[in-house]
């Protein structure tokens, strides 16, 4: 590091916004650009720690080297830096957008001082790369004569995809949608990440010779439930091919399943079969489909415009839900969350490195108290039942108010007599997380789930228990990040080149 103490002299200082009013007219990406001084001064805060805790395993799942591309940022070498982000990264320009950054929270600064806007500076190293045509495809050298199916066009199997092909095997990736991404296609909203970011690299992919198919359904001819991307696309008359998995698997010499994980966890109470009730995947996944046919949510099939909104469930997608809410002109906004509201700081049981548990405001949370003058979040709320309006058509909702710090039979809540609430609303989005995939691929090939319902198959090892199939990949770890998505495809990739190539093969990088 070229000067050890600017830890001590800057003050951290993020990536700012567009102004939240501003950026509530329209689904156009929510980060500014900064000049160089300002990512050239963050990256001097990082310490060169002695151990980088950032990279450990409470840090970057995929090992970032990142006080080397902080270092490098800081002294203006912008092509070496991205050169050793390359090296760790399939897609920084995801993760730069979307991580939460578990790099941030294990910052060995963030013990005193607030930590390095790591996300920050990696998300500025590619995009600069990508500005500067640095970054351009790199098809492999020979081919090995293997061939890959890939199930799955999100996270994991693109990083899977990228590091087979460079390995020289031919891979074909096989996605059910019309469109390539999977979850960071239709499960995170544009103003996060932008579709023209997710094209560029699956443009880049397929010059360098990996082969996309949409519209194929892998599993049998079964039709999917109402509210799956299949039955989505057959409302809207788009064409699926239904393709069997050991068909499939006859096809290529090695099958990866990174199918992720897409059933959704339900709220089963009273009424929840009224119309106005719906999956927050269902409604993110048709606005953006209206977003990218028509360049307008008008035509979406689920629109918040004019409605009391009511989301129930935190997190990531909670807060996606609000943010497209808000843009679709709802009438009011409010956020159920069952659990406490957490602590300010850390608490005595969650000490640093760990992920900080700590009460954060995020980009959808501030747009909604600007536009409607508070956080629309409300903690330790159990939803009991939704109330019909006499029509079959959602009315509103019954709450009762938690206590978790005493305990209630087999909950670890109790119920606050006299809290009982009832809030009006027209339209309910279910954030409540996913259970697992879905199960007809291994019920075909008779592959074994755990007890999570995710497929029973090891990490590092990656291969099911029939010898050519692996799984990598929300459908193995089940639901997480886009960075652990990454992890998990490289790690998967590695297991299948072992596999086709043998001792002396072909080696995957990373």
């Amino acid at each position: 590091m070229a000067k050890l103490t600017s830890f001590r002299e800057i003050d951290r200082a993020a990536v700012p916004y567009r102004a939240p009013l501003e950026r509530l007219d329209d689904f156009d990406e929510i980060l500014t650009s900064v000049g160089d001084i300002h990512l050239q001064d963050q990256g001097a805060r990082c310490m060169d720690c002695g151990v980088p805790f950032c990279q450990s395993v409470d840090g970057c799942p995929v090992d970032n080297l990142i006080p080397e591309w902080n270092d490098q940022v800081y002294q203006g070498k912008w092509r070496a830096a991205l050169e050793r982000l390359q090296q760790t990264n399939n897609f920084p320009e995801f993760t730069g957008r979307v991580c939460p950054a578990p790099c941030e929270g294990a910052c060995v600064l963030g013990i005193i001082e607030p930590a390095v806007t790591i996300k920050n500076i990696e998300n500025a190293i590619v995009d600069r790369g990508f500005a500067e045509g640095w970054v351009v495809a790199r098809p492999p050298a020979a081919r090995s004569g293997k061939t890959v199916g890939v199930v799955g066009s999100g996270p994991a199997g693109l990083a899977a995809a990228d590091q087979l092909n460079k390995a020289g095997h031919r891979v074909t990736v096989y996605e059910r949608a019309d469109r390539i991404g999977g979850l960071l296609m239709y499960g995170i909203p544009n103003m996060k990440l932008d579709k023209l970011v997710v094209n560029r690299r699956v443009d880049l992919l397929r010059q360098e010779g990996v082969e996309f198919l949409t519209g194929v359904n892998i599993g049998s001819s079964k039709e999917y439930p109402n509210g799956h991307i299949v039955s989505i696309m057959a409302q809207q008359g788009v064409p699926v091919k239904h393709l069997d998995v050991a068909e499939l698997l006859d096809q290529h010499d090695a099958l990866l399943l990174a199918t992720g994980a897409t059933v959704p966890r339900d709220l089963p109470i009273p009424g929840r079969d009224l119309t106005g009730v719906h999956f927050a995947m269902d409604y993110l996944t048709r606005n953006t489909q209206s977003l990218l046919a028509t360049g307008s949510f008008e035509g979406a099939a689920i629109s918040a415009r004019d409605k009391r909104v009511i989301v129930i469930g935190g997190g990531d997608t909670g807060a996606d839900c609000i943010a497209t809410a808000l843009r679709q002109g709802c009438r009011e906004m409010v956020n159920f969350e069952l659990l406490d509201r957490p602590p300010d700081q850390r608490a005595v049981n969650n000490p640093w490195p760990e992920w900080p548990l700590i009460y954060r405001t995020e980009y959808a949370h501030v747009e909604s108290a600007s536009r409607f003058g508070g956080d629309p979040r409300q903690f330790a709320l159990l939803t009991r039942e939704f109330i019909d309006d006499g029509r079959g058509h959602l009315a509103g909702v019954k709450t009762v108010r938690v206590d978790w710090s005493s305990r209630s039979g087999k909950a670890p809540f109790s119920e606050i007599p006299g809290s009982e609430e009832f809030w009006e609303c027209d339209l309910v989005l279910l954030s409540l997380g996913f259970l697992g995939p879905e199960h007809e691929i291994p019920e075909r090939l008779k592959i074994t789930c755990d007890e999570r319902s995710n497929y029973q198959v090891a990490h590092g090892k990656f291969v099911t228990e029939l010898p050519r199939v692996f799984a990598a990949g929300d459908c193995r770890r089940g639901q997480s990040l886009v960075v652990w998505a990454i992890n998990e495809g490289r790690g998967a990739a590695r297991a299948i080149d072992a596999f086709l190539a043998g001792p002396g093969g072909l080696a995957v990088s990373g």
